[in-house]
């Protein structure tokens, strides 16, 4: 895919999970790997209203080197394309529902979100909770470095999702799949809910591994 290409699906999927109220101001970002490094969502951008020629574009080092200045949440991408050789693109955002179960007390930390539906299983698969960072903490991206290595997708505490994937209408499909399992997570909280079981779960780990 040419530059400009890559550039026009930033810009539409972007503005498609604007749109559709997966974020809202000037919150979330979305990067993709290009040859000669990574183009990101600007910051203080509104990803409802982007230009693909603003975009920013980091060397393979992580240097500025054209359009505006990158998310001030680029270091979380940097981490997690560290420890992910096969990741081509990541996206994050502060989407409501997996916002709120990232606030509740009492959820597995190891993994997050039970394994509601077989499409969650397939595109997330485990998602850790990473303990609360405040914005622009360079912890919060060692934190997130150290659960990236085992799982392509992390919630952070009190924040919101952080996915990669091997392309980005997979990170986009893998995160808007994780926030309608927490939607569904939050509806039946007052009820008594029948998830996959293990041996199901399994098996849908054999015939589809998850992204990358």
């Amino acid at each position: 895919m040419s530059d400009a290409k890559i550039r026009e699906d930033i810009v539409r999927r972007a503005a498609s999970l604007y749109n559709r109220g997966l974020s809202f101001g000037s919150s979330g970002n979305i990067s993709v790997r290009v040859d000669d490094g990574w183009l990101m969502t600007p910051t203080g951008s509104s990803m409802g209203d982007l230009d693909p020629a603003r975009l920013s574009l980091l060397d393979p080092e992580g240097r500025h080197i054209s359009g505006d200045a990158p998310t001030k949440e680029a270091f979380l991408h940097m981490a997690m394309y560290a420890n992910r050789s096969g990741a081509s693109a990541i996206v994050h955002l502060h989407s409501t529902h997996s916002v709120a179960v990232s606030c509740l007390k009492c959820i597995n930390h190891k993994d997050v979100l039970p394994p509601l539906t077989a499409y969650y299983v397939m595109r997330v698969g485990k998602l850790p909770l990473i303990p609360y960072f405040a914005p622009g903490d360079i912890e919060l991206a060692k934190a997130v470095g150290e659960m990236a290595s085992d799982h392509h997708a992390v919630l952070l505490a009190n924040h919101g999702p952080v996915v990669s994937a091997k392309s980005l209408s997979d990170a986009v499909y893998a995160t808007e799949e994780l926030e309608e399992t927490a939607k569904l997570f939050l509806a039946l909280q007052a009820m008594e809910t029948r998830p996959l079981t293990a041996e199901q779960v399994a098996d849908l780990r054999r015939r589809f591994p998850t992204q990358t």
